[in-house]
C-alpha cells in the first residue's frame, strides 16, 4: 500500500506543472502538548496552495494520512479535516509511546515539510502512604512515606496535618519516560497526634485544578491523666455535689475507682458512682475528707485528689465567704487610694507656696518670676526648707 502511494505521488508531482506562487508555499504546524489518555489534535495549513496534498507523518516517518487518505492501520488515528489548504487529524487515547516529533510534508517539487513536537503528559498515579503502624504509642519515633509513579514530568509531593501544610524530604527516581516520586515524613509522636489526619497530595500539570491525594488518620495509644471537677466552689450542707473525674487516656480508662481517705466509699445510699461521676444528694459534715480517683489503662495509672469541707450555711453569712473576701480586698484598695490622693495634694500645695514666696523676695530687681526665684534663692534656702518641713 505504501509503495502504491508514493508511486501515486511520484506520478501526481511529475505530471502537475510548477505555478509561478508554487515557490513560496510552506506548511505550518504547531508543536502540541496533551495529557496521557486524551485526544491529540494535529493541524497542517497552507496559506496558498495550487491544489498540491498535504500528508502526516508519526516520528518513526511511518505515513498516517494522505490528503483523506488513511494510510496506516491505527483506529485510534482519524481524519478531521481534508482540504487544498488544512489537513487536521486526531490521535486518540494518547500514550507516551506516542510522543515525538511529527511531519507534515506538501509534495511541490522540492518536498517541503514542516515538523511538530507532540509532548505526552504521564499522569501520577494516587500516591500511597506507608510506615503507618496502628496504633502508634506516645514517644514513638516514625517516619511516613509518601509514592507516586508514573509522573512526567516529575510529580510534586506535599505533606499536610490537618490542613496544614508540612514539609517532607523529597526524592525522585527516573523510571523510563516516567518518574517515581517519594517525600518521607519523620515524626516523634505525641497525645496531640492522637486523630491527627496526615496527608499527601500530588501537585502535576495534567492534573490541572484536581490535585491527587491519600489521607491517614493517626491513632495514638497513651497513658491517662487524672483531673478532679466539682460543681460547687464552697459545699454546704445539705447540698447536692457532683465530681467528676476527667481522665484522658487511650484507650479510654474507664471505669474509675474512687475511694475516700484512702479506704472505701462509706456512705454508698448518698454517695453514688455513676462511670466517672461521684455525687453526694445531700451534704453533711461526715462527707469532710479526701477523695481520690485512680485512672489506669494497659499502658499506665494516673490519680487526682479532692479535699472536700462542708460548709456550715448558717456561719457563712448571707453573702458568703467570697463575697466577703472581695469586699474587703476592695476596701484595701480605696483606703490606700485615699491616703496617697491626701498625701500627694499636701505636697503640691506647701511646694507651690514656697515658689511663690520666693518669687515675691526676688521680685524686686528681678525682670521676671524666673529671676526672681534664683535671686531670691540664696537668702531663702533655709527658710524655704524650714517651712517644707513644718
Amino acid at each position: 500500500l505504501l509503495c502504491f502511494i508514493y508511486l501515486f505521488l511520484y506520478s501526481l508531482v511529475s505530471s502537475s506543472p510548477l505555478t509561478p506562487g508554487s515557490s513560496g508555499q510552506h506548511p505550518l504546524v504547531q508543536n502540541q502538548t496533551v495529557t496521557e489518555g486524551r485526544t491529540a489534535i494535529m493541524t497542517c495549513r497552507v496559506e496558498y496552495n495550487d491544489q498540491t496534498s498535504l500528508q502526516w507523518s508519526n516520528p518513526t516517518q511511518q505515513t498516517l494520512f494522505f490528503g483523506n487518505k488513511k494510510a496506516l492501520r491505527d483506529n485510534r488515528i482519524e481524519l478531521v479535516r481534508a482540504s487544498w489548504s488544512e489537513l487536521t487529524i486526531s490521535i486518540s487515547e494518547i500514550t507516551l509511546a506516542d510522543e515525538g516529533m511529527y511531519t507534515c510534508s506538501l509534495f511541490t517539487m522540492p518536498v517541503k515539510t514542516a515538523k511538530a513536537y507532540l509532548t505526552v503528559l504521564g499522569v501520577p498515579e494516587k500516591p500511597e502512604i506507608d510506615g503507618l503502624t496502628k496504633p502508634a504509642l506516645e514517644g514513638d519515633e516514625i517516619t511516613l512515606t509518601c509514592m507516586t509513579h508514573g509522573s512526567k514530568p516529575a510529580a510534586n509531593l506535599r505533606w499536610f496535618r490537618n490542613e496544614k501544610e508540612i514539609k517532607g524530604a523529597k526524592e525522585v527516581n527516573a523510571s523510563g519516560k516516567t518518574f517515581t516520586v517519594t517525600s518521607s515524613l519523620q515524626l516523634l509522636v505525641d497525645r496531640d497526634d492522637d486523630g491527627a489526619a496526615y496527608t499527601c497530595k500530588v501537585d502535576h500539570v495534567s492534573l490541572l485544578q484536581t490535585p491527587q491525594q491519600t489521607t491517614e488518620v493517626l491513632e495514638v495509644h497513651y497513658a491517662p491523666r487524672a483531673l478532679i471537677t466539682q460543681s460547687l466552689t464552697f459545699p454546704q450542707e445539705g447540698q447536692y455535689l457532683k465530681l467528676e473525674c476527667v481522665s484522658k487516656g487511650n484507650p479510654s480508662p474507664d471505669p474509675v475507682l474512687w475511694t475516700k481517705d484512702g479506704g472505701e466509699l462509706p456512705d454508698l445510699e448518698r454517695m453514688i458512682v455513676q462511670g466517672r461521676e461521684l455525687t453526694f444528694s445531700a451534704l453533711n459534715k461526715t462527707d469532710n475528707g479526701t477523695y481520690r480517683c485512680v485512672a489506669s489503662n494497659h499502658l499506665g495509672t494516673s490519680s487526682a485528689e479532692y479535699i472536700l469541707y462542708v460548709y456550715d450555711p448558717n456561719a457563712m453569712g448571707q453573702r458568703g465567704p467570697d463575697h466577703a473576701l472581695i469586699g474587703g480586698v476592695v476596701a484595701v484598695v480605696v483606703f490606700v487610694t485615699l491616703c496617697l490622693i491626701i498625701f500627694l495634694g499636701r505636697y503640691l500645695a506647701r511646694h507651690k507656696g514656697t515658689y511663690l514666696t520666693n518669687e515675691a523676695k526676688g521680685a524686686d530687681d528681678a525682670p521676671d518670676a524666673d529671676t526672681a526665684i534664683i535671686n531670691a534663692e540664696g537668702n531663702t534656702h533655709a527658710e524655704g526648707k524650714k517651712e517644707y518641713f513644718i
